[in-house]
């Protein structure tokens, strides 16, 4: 219906009065921050440029030009029809692959043209192919010389056990002759103050300069969140140069030193692949983002606030911002350096092979540039990684390329990725690692000449893991890799959330509507599917009540899978099993979505949390006791991300699914949790078990446990089910109630049941806010559930909304 729009060309104008008198300046610049995509930008009616890259800044000398009454245009070509020419153009061989598959209903050949890749389509998003100003524009006036790039990295030298700080200034310098002056440095709370005399060459003129911090100060490090404090501190750079022009500079100092460590293991063949934040190995928690919103210009600070408190929020340390979005904006690294949300960097190439003529390769070394000397002052960025897939997707064949001819596509990948962007990231940037793609193996990956045999290879670097198809309960499937950096499965969003986009008719899981917004080939099929592997699919004769049960039930699927998943990524952290683990990272696939459709993500459109985030906040918890089973035998790790050992209690609760009151408890007390570790703690054959707790079945039966601690130390509560919840014995339809009270700006929710409810889930609608728990295993009669408001509500609003759900309504 609005595909038109991508496929005509446009064209931006407007009259402006020039604010000040051009005769005083000797340099007047055009600067965009932002064009999608291609265009021609014209004042007066005279061609200043073209623009090719939407990740570029552009800035166009008009000095002579400008007038005090202006006409200005922007002149766009449609994205769809340049990438499409690009394509053309490129006689020699093909650079798949050329379109999309079809389920995703998108435009060809992203790869030709350098903008948000995403925005052609992609499996879990609209192909939306925008034409726009996407950022600031601005007009600078200036004499002499003019502050274009500034930026600080912080480093610790080991040999004066000394932090200092490494400050890049690039200037625009418009004097015919170099202008001395003085820069001073000033942290006030470090009590440290440098001045440096400097001189600016004509042209493009660089500063550098090393401040070491004052040694009697206390220099706190930033912190990844639940490792410490983020602590930043305010920095004055003062610029007074010979013609007595001075520039002042306001920014936030952070320290902190970050390492990827790739070394032999004892017992396993392989290097491991984890990170160390100022000198300790930190397991890395979190999750995958996309773009926020097909239009960027609608992701406002308080959208970005929302999602990257919510991430916090579920004790995730980290994201990866990937490859087939955008560079995000400045406030999103503001908003993770505040939050302590380490960030792995993607460069903005995804699931493709691309071109490496010279006008691309000039065009992507003036984005890479210009990324990094945007980003690199910020701490949350911890690793830059030049592309998603793609060395998978020559590695594993993905596009057919005839064996005879893969040589002339390993020679562009090695130019685009090795020879341009990483030779600019370690040229800009020796402050952090970087790493060619993902998943790759690392420095076995360089030694193959960075393409190896096997990217996927567990004993190597990282892996990205899918499979909708086996059953995901069973832990065996999953590989005992280094670093998960992506994994996941799909599910519907809230009722409340589709209703926003859609009518009466389409509220089935088989309608058109339902299809439509489905990009990913038989995703919901395979959803189905792996529902059918331990729930019954609703039975229900009204079709909207039977939608609702399903949006419910592909819910539940997805978090329990991805708990699955995730717990036997953070067990593994510590052990060598056949030579394989040490698993350092676990990052699921994806965080947040583009639009209201299925997808793999735990934050809904407009972000209300899917009970898979409510189940993050409890699989990334600081302290979690893990259950799996191995031959008939139950094992729990105790897995800690704490800073020392910790003697605790584990409580083991076995219940019978008729009934609130315990068959059996066990406490194992005196049990030592390792620091930043998982170890196993109780070990028991459920053959035993079943005999100790008299009455007891695999069916009949369910498990819990917790971590509980001194001080109020404590885990969350965890669950293992014996069983599918299909073939459950003694499982029956409870009654649920909720009463609603006010205390502050928090909402109570006191919840009563009158037997065992797995999956409660309540949902109050499209009022905005979080519960603090959700989706729970309900075995005690009463449970205390706060809901925290992002908008003003009320008691009544919150009664009149609430839906209570669980697994045996369902019907």
């Amino acid at each position: 219906m609005y595909r038109w729009i991508s496929l005509d060309n446009w064209t931006y104008s407007r009259t402006f009065k020039t604010p000040f008198d051009v005769r005083k300046w000797q340099k007047v610049n055009l600067v965009f921050e932002g064009v999608d995509t291609v265009a021609q930008i014209l004042i007066n009616n005279i061609t200043l440029g073209r623009t090719d890259n939407m990740f570029n800044r552009y800035s166009f000398d008009i000095t002579s030009v400008i007038k005090e009454v202006n006409f200005v245009e922007v002149r766009f070509l449609s994205a769809v029809s340049y990438a499409a020419e690009q394509s053309r153009c490129h006689k020699a061989y093909s650079i798949p692959p050329a379109c999309p598959p079809p389920v995703q209903k998108g435009e060809c050949h992203a790869n030709f043209i350098r903008k948000e890749q995403c925005s052609f389509s992609w499996d879990w998003g609209p192909s939306f192919p925008t034409q726009g100003i996407w950022k600031d524009v601005r007009i600078e006036a200036y004499n002499l010389y003019h502050l274009t790039y500034f930026s600080l990295t912080s480093f610790f030298v080991k040999s004066a056990q000394q932090w200092s700080l490494e400050i890049e200034s690039i200037f625009d310098v418009v004097s015919s002759k170099p202008i001395a002056g003085l820069v001073t440095v000033n942290i006030p709370k470090l009590q440290t103050q440098q001045t440096f005399s400097v001189k600016l060459q004509p042209g493009e003129g660089s500063i550098v300069l090393l401040v070491n911090i004052n040694k009697s100060s206390t220099v706190e490090a930033w912190w990844p969140n639940g490792h410490g404090k983020q602590t930043g501190y305010n920095m004055t750079t003062t610029f007074i140069m010979e013609a007595g022009y001075q520039i002042e500079k306001f920014s936030k100092a952070y320290f902190r030193t970050v390492e990827l460590v790739q070394e032999p293991i004892p017992g396993s063949p392989g290097l491991s692949f984890y990170f160390r934040i100022n000198d300790q190995p930190i397991f890395i928690k979190g999750s995958n983002w996309i773009p926020a919103d097909s239009f960027q210009d609608r992701v406002t600070y308080d959208t970005l606030w929302l999602l990257l408190k919510s991430a916090a929020d579920a004790n995730m340390n980290a994201l990866r911002v990937w490859g087939g979005g955008v560079y995000e904006q400045d406030e999103f690294y503001d908003i993770c350096d505040e939050l302590g949300i380490m960030i792995w960097q993607d460069f903005m190439f995804a699931c493709a092979l691309y071109p490496t003529d010279q006008n691309y390769l000039e065009s992507v070394r003036a984005e890479v540039s210009h990324q990094v000397r945007r980003l690199k002052s910020h701490p949350s960025i911890i690793l830059w990684s030049g592309n998603n897939e793609n060395e998978a997707a020559i590695a594993n064949n993905w596009f057919s390329i005839p064996y005879a001819d893969r040589e002339v596509y390993m020679k562009d990948y090695v130019m685009l990725y090795v020879k341009n962007i990483q030779e600019i990231v370690l040229t800009e940037d020796k402050s952090r690692p970087f790493i060619a793609s993902s998943p790759t193996n690392g420095l076995e990956s360089v030694k193959e000449g960075w393409l190896s045999q096997n990217p996927y290879d567990t004993h190597y670097g990282d892996t990205h893991f899918y499979d909708y198809s086996s059953d995901c309960w069973n832990w065996t499937v999953y590989p005992k890799t280094r670093f998960a950096s992506e994994y996941g499965f799909q599910s519907w969003p809230s009722f409340s959330t589709i209703e926003k986009v859609s009518s009466t008719e389409d509220w089935s899981y088989t309608s058109n509507f339902s299809l439509h917004r489905q990009h990913h080939e038989n995703g919901n099929d395979q959803m189905l599917q792996q529902i059918g592997h331990h729930f019954k699919l609703p039975q229900s004769t009204d079709p909207i009540k039977k939608f609702k049960y399903m949006i419910y039930l592909t819910q539940v699927m997805q978090a329990q899978c991805i708990k699955t998943e995730t717990e036997f990524y953070r067990f593994s952290q510590s052990e060598i099993i056949k030579g394989e683990g040490h698993t350092m990272g676990a990052l699921y696939w994806q965080l947040n979505d583009i639009w209201q459709a299925p997808s793999w993500a735990s934050l809904e459109y407009g972000g209300k949390w899917k009970l898979l985030h409510y189940f993050a906040q409890n699989f990334f918890a600081p302290l979690l006791p893990v259950a799996y089973e191995d031959k008939g035998v139950l094992y729990i790790y105790g897995v800690s991300d704490l800073r020392v050992d910790h003697k605790l209690t584990l409580r083991v609760i076995v219940h019978a699914w008729s009934s609130l009151e315990p068959v059996c408890t066990l406490a194992k007390d005196s049990v030592t949790v390792k620091a930043q570790s998982a170890v196993p703690i109780y070990k028991e054959s459920i053959n035993d078990l079943l005999e100790r707790c008299r009455n007891c079945t695999r069916k009949s039966c369910v498990i819990t446990f917790c971590l509980v601690g001194e001080g109020g130390l404590q885990s969350p509560t965890n669950h293992h089910f014996l069983s599918s919840l299909k073939d459950a014995v003694g499982l029956e339809k409870t009654q649920l109630s909720a009463s609603v009270s006010q205390q502050d700006d928090v909402y109570i929710f006191i919840l009563q049941t009158t037997g065992i409810a797995p999956f409660v889930s309540l949902d109050v609608g499209s009022i905005k806010g979080r519960f603090s728990d959700n989706g729970f295993l309900m075995t005690k009669k009463k449970k205390v559930v706060m809901f925290y408001p992002w908008e003003p509500t009320s008691v009544e609003e919150l009664e009149k909304s609430l839906t209570l759900t669980s697994l045996m309504d369902v019907v």
